[in-house]
């Protein structure tokens, strides 16, 4: 989930195809925070506009008043969709392989440091190109036919799809043409001119929806190493506290985060350690 969500002009009221006001902007405000920890800026109001409006016309709502009304009073499995769909076109998801490439490096230290089979979590998968980077260094310092094993997660359903497909542009941003020969198959048919990741590199993931405000982290087994990547900066300071103890919780004794470049939690001390330029070691005790 790295959300970049961008500044626009709100259209003048006449000029709008539904009533939007401020205290409409104020509830959806209200109703992301509550639902996906995002805290939305006052400059957010264009962006909220134009993104929701494309659910206003799907749901057949004439106003955002009466849109947000049925949300917060509709049950049943419509409504768990519509949620969803909510919470997906508020966020938008940048990525790339090997994104913050120094990171890769680290990685691949500490995965051969390690004794039994390496479990990652990448908490903001998006499209995928980040769980397949993991993978890919996994293979590339471990071998063919590693037991490690990566949980891929997003709370944006859309962009899981999509990186449960693994089919990219041939040209994708951070892919090397060494690593597009060997870890991926050219597109034919409908798919020609793209790549889709191999079989064998794919299994390595498990793709899940995951809300990192859920009260339940049932993740399975600790991990050696967490990817939350610019994520937490569009969340308050005690929401970031709340994530923090989370991944201390689910991460091994001695165990690595990996967090973005903009993104500092010398406030949280008592849980990590920072080890390198946006490397943190888990505090154990």
């Amino acid at each position: 989930m790295s959300l970049a969500l961008s500044v626009r002009e709100l259209p003048h009221p006449a000029e709008r195809e539904f009533v939007f006001g401020p205290a409409d902007f104020e509830r959806v405000r209200r109703l992301i925070y509550a639902r996906a920890g995002i805290s939305l800026a006052e400059s957010k109001q264009a962006m909220v506009y134009s993104r929701l409006s494309r659910r206003l016309r799907e749901t057949g709502h004439e106003s955002f008043a009466d849109y947000l009304q049925w949300l917060e009073q509709a049950s049943g499995p419509a409504a768990e969709d519509e949620w969803q769909a909510f919470v997906n076109a508020l966020t938008t998801n940048l990525t790339a392989f090997f994104r913050e490439e120094h990171h890769f490096p680290v990685l691949a230290e500490r995965l051969r440091a390690l004794r039994g089979t390496p479990r990652l979590w990448c908490a903001a998968a998006s499209t995928g190109e980040e769980p397949y980077s993991l993978a890919m260094t996994l293979v590339e310092t471990l071998g063919p036919g590693t037991g490690g094993r990566i949980l891929a997660t997003d709370i944006d359903t859309r962009v899981l799809a999509t990186g449960q497909r693994g089919v990219y542009e041939h040209e994708a941003r951070g892919l090397s043409p060494e690593r597009r020969a060997r870890h991926f198959l050219r597109g034919t048919g409908a798919n020609a001119g793209r790549i889709r990741i191999k079989p064998e590199l794919a299994r390595l993931i498990d793709f899940r929806p995951f809300n990192l405000m859920s009260s339940a982290w049932s993740l399975g087994e600790p991990f050696d190493v967490v990817f939350c990547r610019n994520v937490m900066i569009y969340f308050d300071a005690a929401t970031q506290r709340r994530v923090l103890e989370g991944i201390h919780r689910v991460l091994k004794p001695g165990g690595l985060l990996f967090v973005g470049h903009s993104e500092n939690f010398g406030d949280s001390r008592d849980l990590f350690r920072l080890r390198g330029k946006t490397i943190y070691d888990r505090v154990d005790g």
